[in-house]
């Protein structure tokens, strides 16, 4: 059989010591984002909402474009001396470029803009001026101008021109005007600057354009201000509106008038004492029709009853007391019918005027759609007269004897810019989209970062990987038990949550520990409050509960606690031991000086017997580790609580008197760095480090650890008995 391969070991049994490496895995990952979510999380929050708030905030600004093609040149021209108008190359093409970029084109498109296109620009501005302060014309219009690029396409003889401005309408304005100016000055150079003809045929129809859609812009302007769809189409809605609340508005009226003429009927019925039965709508109300006929039934049973006995018989007075109750009912019913009735007569009246209120209003949208109609119609016929007179004079342009020129023109605009129906920044999509984004990066980031910058003790990988100590085992919060019962768990046999893992320490411990009864175990921590005095307790009774004799030392003799968990006294113990000598003859357990009290079947307490400032004095003392060795004749383990090796160096002097040593951390308490350096010191004391117990954990962080835990616990196990 081929023997195992072993690691090399150290005289006292260890294996040396690995540079720890940190392997992770997607659940440890989940973990560090689940234990900082709540610092991460806020500040990812805030910092992505005050970006893309930040972001929204910023002025809106609208973009369009319009666009130009060159034409394929198709013949090579030879004679020299023609002007040769196509775009041959991509020099040709960068000058076309050039000149609409040109500050001077720029300057030419200012001043050829009408007064009315100028305030269109100048809006925008004018929103940000304080109210009441007077309106002003620019004095450069350039400034109002915007952002303006140019674009060639891609593998084309496309040019476009792209506008950014505040104002949708003023981009579309600024846009077109570009390639207008650019197509003038091409034309120019063309046709001559003595053509007159053609210049003012063109000149006339840019003019009518104009004229044609600043009044189409007014006409839809005034149809917006009034909320017109079309003039015909609110009149008939009005009018087919006014006809239906009319229709509804009678039939309530005559519903009303027919409650009310019952209502009048009933009381003239009431001032005649004529019985209210006799009108209808109270003889079918509800349950009268029901009423009537009990009484009737009943009357007649009355009658022949009364043929049969007297008067005072019980079966008459029973049924004259049955006819009572029920014209009492009927006399309800009566009553409700009545209510009723005046009821649909407030809610009729109430529909009424509503009816009447809403058709007042229709009148009046009725005739503000009248008076609408008078400028409606003034202003659609200035836009249908000016539209005719551009296409009359656009006719004329394209008849004129300057066709051969035009043919030679090689450019036309291909698409004219439009109003654009919305801003192109800020973007809300992509603001969300970056800022989710940013909110992402950072929550990973700053809570990945502060696990990182964190050397607390927070996982198994810790303790066994980065601190090299085998974990023991891992006690949960025991924030629901009572403070006076959590140190005697194990000891009263309590069903309480924490007692197994308690009962896992003692397993592990009796694993891992090389070493056979009796023996002395120390248990300390890093810095106080991690809970090491309950570990103390509790791993004692699990001993004790297990029928080892056992002894619980409390050498934490500044500030001894173990006396008040066990309800016992302070009077005896080690301080005043040593103080009267430290006698170490006869029956240690009756030593009236130690005090030694049993406190639970198996387990005994040796308590401090007082508090010292100076406790060195009696740890260094050699008598105090030849008391730890008899103690072991009486008991088959010594459990000593001593105080935090953060805080004294108690813990080292009694590490050097006992054999093994058990640590306890707290959960997010004490730092890893601590820890290690404490841990190596006691190994290099010659001490035993059983390991190490995690201590303060939630039941869900348990959960999260337990698996990764048993597993490393396990394999250790069976791989040293292999």
């Amino acid at each position: 059989m081929a023997e195992v391969q072993k690691h090399p070991q150290s005289p006292m049994g260890h294996y040396p010591e690995e540079e720890a490496v940190e392997r992770r895995t997607l659940r440890d990952y989940y973990i560090i984002l689940r234990e900082r979510i709540w610092i991460a999380l806020p500040i990812a929050l805030i910092v992505a909402v005050s970006m893309g708030y930040y972001q929204a905030r910023e002025t809106p600004m609208y973009e369009t474009r319009a666009t130009m093609q060159f034409e394929k040149p198709e013949t090579v021209v030879t004679t020299q001396g023609v002007v040769d108008p196509y775009i041959r190359g991509e020099a040709d093409l960068n000058t076309a470029l050039t000149v609409l970029s040109s500050q001077r084109l720029r300057t030419k498109v200012a001043e050829s803009l009408p007064p009315e296109q100028v305030k269109i620009l100048q809006r925008p501005s004018l929103k940000r001026q304080p109210p009441g302060q007077v309106v002003r014309p620019p004095e450069n219009v350039e400034s109002l101008l915007g952002t303006v690029i140019v674009e060639p396409g891609r593998n084309s003889y496309v040019i476009s021109v792209i506008v950014r401005h505040e104002d949708p309408e003023a981009a579309a304005i600024v846009a077109n005007a570009y390639t207008n100016q650019y197509m003038r000055s091409v034309m120019g150079d063309l046709g001559g600057k003595n053509d007159d003809a053609l210049g003012f045929l063109g000149e006339r129809a840019k003019e009518l354009e104009k004229q044609s859609k600043a009044d189409e812009t007014r006409l839809q302007a005034y149809m917006k201000e009034h909320n017109l769809v079309s003039l015909d189409k609110s009149m008939d809605m009005v009018s087919s509106g006014l006809l239906a609340i009319n229709t509804n508005l009678n039939t309530n009226r005559l519903g009303l008038l027919n409650l009310e003429n019952l209502v009048n009927q009933i009381e003239t019925y009431k001032k005649e004492n004529r019985p209210l039965l006799e009108i209808a709508y109270i003889a079918a109300h509800a349950s009268v029709p029901t009423l009537r006929i009990q009484l009737a039934q009943l009357q007649q049973n009355y009658s022949l009853l009364n043929e049969r006995y007297l008067e005072r018989h019980p079966k008459l007075v029973d049924a004259a007391n049955q006819i009572n109750v029920t014209q009492g009912q009927l006399d309800r019913a009566i009553e409700t019918a009545i209510a009723d009735l005046n009821a649909g007569v407030a809610s009729s009246r109430q529909n009424v005027k509503t009816l009447e209120e809403e058709y007042a209003k229709q009148e009046q949208q009725a005739f503000r759609l009248r008076q609408l109609g008078v400028d409606f119609g003034d202003l659609q016929s200035k836009a249908s007269t000016s539209k005719l007179n551009y296409l009359s004079i656009l006719d004329r342009l394209n008849q004129t004897t300057t066709t051969k020129i035009l043919e030679k023109v090689p450019l036309h605009i291909l698409d004219r810019a439009t109003i654009p129906g919305g801003p192109y920044s800020p973007n809300i999509s992509r603001i969300i989209r970056s800022s989710i984004g940013v909110g992402v990066v950072l929550f990973l980031g700053i809570a990945l970062g502060l696990s990182f910058l964190d050397d607390r003790v927070k996982s198994a990988w810790d303790v066994e990987s980065f601190i090299g100590v085998n974990l023991l085992g891992i006690i949960p919060s025991l924030n629901g038990v009572k403070e006076d019962e959590r140190h005697t768990l194990v000891l009263d046999n309590s069903q309480a949550p924490g007692v197994e893992a308690f009962l896992s320490v003692y397993s592990a411990a009796k694993i891992t520990s090389k070493l056979d009864f009796p023996k002395s175990i120390l248990i300390t921590s890093t810095i106080p409050g991690e809970g090491k005095t309950l570990v103390s307790s509790n791993f004692a009774g699990s001993f004790a509960r297990h029928g080892k004799r056992t002894l619980l030392i409390d050498c934490d003799l500044r500030r001894p606690m173990l006396h008040r968990h066990f309800k016992q006294q302070n009077a005896a113990g080690l301080i005043p031991w040593f103080e009267a000598g430290a006698s170490l003859d006869g029956d240690l357990t009756r030593d009236l000086q130690l005090g030694i009290t049993k406190v639970g079947e198996n387990l005994s307490l040796l308590t401090s017997g007082g508090r010292s400032k100076t406790p060195t004095e009696l740890l260094e003392n050699p008598v105090f580790g030849q008391l730890l060795e008899r103690l072991k004749k009486y008991y088959d383990l010594v459990v000593v609580d001593s105080p935090p090796m953060g805080a004294v160096t108690d813990s080292q002097l009694i590490a050097e008197r006992v054999d093994e040593v058990i640590y306890v951390c707290r959960f997010n308490r004490a730092y890893r760095k601590h820890i290690k350096l404490y841990i190596k010191a006691l190994k290099h004391g010659k001490n035993d480090v059983l390991g190490i117990v995690l201590n303060g954990l939630s039941p869900r962080r348990i959960e999260y650890y337990s698996n990764y835990r048993y597993y490393r616990s396990y394999k250790k196990y069976y791989g040293a008995q292999t």
